[in-house]
């Protein structure tokens, strides 16, 4: 792929990226402006706090499929856009925090260490997005070469990232589990891929005389 073209699909997937965000501005705004109060739903808060975390979860996973699909494909410039969508996913599950922040505890962010005590779904959700904060700061390849190895091993927390913000859905949704199910599979499958390849590039074991 040429430089242009490799700028013009950069450009196209942050268009993509945006959409959604986008989209909910819209909504946001054609309730605000009382121009279509039902635009968001009977409850406008929980509305975009769960637009927002889905999308964040969704980037996240998209992330960790990248690598899948370049070794199914061939494909190396895959990898080109695994950084971009790792810093959506960050972006999105901080705007998650900043809805719960301001609309839902209404900008009392000392409330915000009570809730993470008392509800577990809370606090999952935070430790992922406090996990996600080293990973975003440290994405540029400045950081990488300082890191060396320790870029890696450090940037494999996304594992535990990813499990965290699942489980963080799962513990939201009251009674239909479908979607949360959905997306626990296809971490279970991003996971076991990774385990797969990585059991097979061992040496096997040389048979014993």
């Amino acid at each position: 792929m040429t430089p242009r073209a490799l700028t013009l699909a950069k450009t196209a997937v942050h268009a993509l990226a945006l959409t959604p965000v986008s989209l909910l501005g819209w909504r946001f705004w054609q309730v605000f402006s009382e121009a279509d109060i039902d635009a968001l739903g009977a409850d406008p808060v929980a509305a975009i706090e769960h637009e927002l975390g889905l999308w964040a979860l969704r980037f996240l996973l998209i992330t960790l499929a990248i690598t899948p699909l370049r070794q199914l494909t061939g494909q190396p410039l895959l990898l080109q856009f695994r950084r971009m969508l790792g810093l959506y996913a960050f972006a999105y599950a901080s705007l998650h925090l900043i809805a719960y922040l301001g609309l839902d505890l209404r900008g009392y962010w000392a409330q915000l260490f009570e809730e993470i005590v008392k509800r577990p779904y809370i606090t999952v959700g935070f430790a992922a997005w406090l996990l996600l904060v080293p990973l975003a700061v440290t994405s540029t390849r400045g950081w990488m070469r300082r890191l060396g190895r320790n870029w890696g091993r450090l940037h494999r927390l996304v594992y535990a990232i990813a499990a965290l913000a699942v489980l963080h859905f799962w513990w939201i949704v009251k009674s239909d589990y479908r979607e949360p199910l959905l997306y626990v599979s296809i971490l279970a499958l991003l996971l076991a891929w990774r385990l797969w390849k990585r059991l097979a590039k061992r040496p096997p074991r040389a048979a014993s005389t």
